[in-house]
């Protein structure tokens, strides 16, 4: 089985360990939903002081298209490679995608064609999809990481509906293809989308963070092919049967057997428990961004875990029995806590939330917790973002 990206999110805990002081004021104003007071907090806050080359009030914050700006101007490089610049410099399929996303948003359409030129040229492997991993000049590792793959079909789709670009379809079409193709296995003669083209076999290793309803549907719609939404019939089941507890909690991985049940487990080829961490916080911002009724429960499932939490130091990771598991929590988790907010129908909470998540990444901006706000806000975003 060829590496998977879960070490990603291990560099990225670490790194949350050494938060400041600032942060942490951050977080409390994000933690106290209550309203006035938050509104109060938060803006004292903006007038602290600047973040990632801004200062406060930039206008490059002030909707979903300024802060994919402020992520494309931050990681993305001249030649479309996006560099993790806090994580030693490397660049993954995931953070290509993420940027290609991004720039639709944005409205940029030259940075798209740079970032999937790049990506294309760099990562595409000969079964169309792409290398996850690439590091010092060269691919590291040639397994695909399926969501990466998924983002940039969509991501594709969105550009030749949105930039002026109709070439882009038949593009996204063939990276849809080769999904279906080399990242799904029959459940009952209907697909579920895995890990990667190098989780095929069974027990079948799933991402639940993987699963993006929206994305499944807008290719189904594209392409005319049933079995996208054979994808989104069968991730529901998966996630409802992994989310069955009262906190709602998605696990970070997990693996399903031929007859579909499906188990949370530690990463693959690891150790310990399950963990709601750094992967699953994406569940609640796709779950969310989705335009079906059935998946905005998902989200909306872990409203009360982060409202009963929040005030009793939040963390990095938790058990999915909501037990803290270490970390300071950062942009992701507030993201995460702003979707499951947004899909119960709670948008103040949503709004304070994601306030939360602006600031901490004003105080200490890091790729991942850059780009899951900035998806965020695209997903909450109405009018030329990413939702419905």
């Amino acid at each position: 089985m060829s590496p998977h990206p879960s070490a990603v999110r291990r560099g990225e805990l670490t790194r949350q360990r050494t938060v400041t002081k600032r942060r942490r004021i951050a977080l409390v104003a994000a933690c106290l939903t209550g309203g006035a007071v938050v509104v109060g907090i938060v803006a004292l806050l903006r007038g602290g002081g600047s973040g990632p080359g801004q200062g406060a009030g930039d206008p490059r914050w002030a909707d979903a298209p300024a802060v994919a700006n402020a992520f494309l101007h931050r990681y993305v490089e001249p030649d479309g490679r996006v560099v993790r610049i806090d994580q030693g410099g490397d660049t993954v399929s995931e953070g290509q995608a993420y940027a290609m996303l991004l720039a639709v948003v944005d409205h940029d359409r030259g940075t798209f064609a740079r970032v999937w030129s790049w990506t294309r040229e760099n990562l595409r492997q000969p079964n169309g999809l792409l290398a996850w991993h690439w590091e010092d000049g060269k691919v590291v590792s040639t397994g695909s990481a399926a969501d990466a793959d998924l983002d940039a079909a969509w991501a594709l789709l969105l550009a030749s509906e949105r930039l002026g670009a109709p070439s882009y379809k038949g593009e996204a079409l063939k990276l849809a293809s080769d999904i279906l193709e080399h990242e799904t296995v029959s459940l009952d003669g209907r697909s579920l989308l895995v890990a990667g083209d190098w989780a095929t076999s069974f027990p079948a290793v799933v991402d639940p963070s993987y699963f993006a309803p929206g994305a499944f549907a807008a290719l189904g719609r594209a392409s005319g092919d049933s079995r996208w939404e054979q994808l989104e019939e069968t991730s529901r089941e998966v996630l409802g049967e992994l989310t069955e507890r009262p906190t709602g909690l998605a696990p970070d991985w997990a693996v399903v057997e031929a007859d579909g049940e499906a188990k949370a487990t530690p990463p693959p080829g690891e150790g310990g428990e399950a963990v709601f961490g750094y992967d699953a916080v994406r569940v609640p911002l796709w779950q969310a961004q989705s335009c079906a009724g059935p998946d905005a429960r998902f989200a909306a499932g872990m409203e009360s875990f982060f409202d009963e939490t929040a005030t009793a130091g939040p963390a990095a990771t938790y058990s999915l029995e909501g037990e803290p598991r270490g970390g300071s929590p950062g942009a992701p988790m507030l993201v995460a806590a702003a979707m499951a907010s947004d899909g119960a129908g709670n948008g103040r909470g949503a709004v304070n939330w994601m306030r939360g998540a602006e600031d901490d990444v004003r105080a200490a901006p890091t790729y991942y917790g850059m780009a899951l706000l900035a998806l965020g806000r695209a997903a909450l975003e109405r009018e030329g973002g990413l939702a419905c």
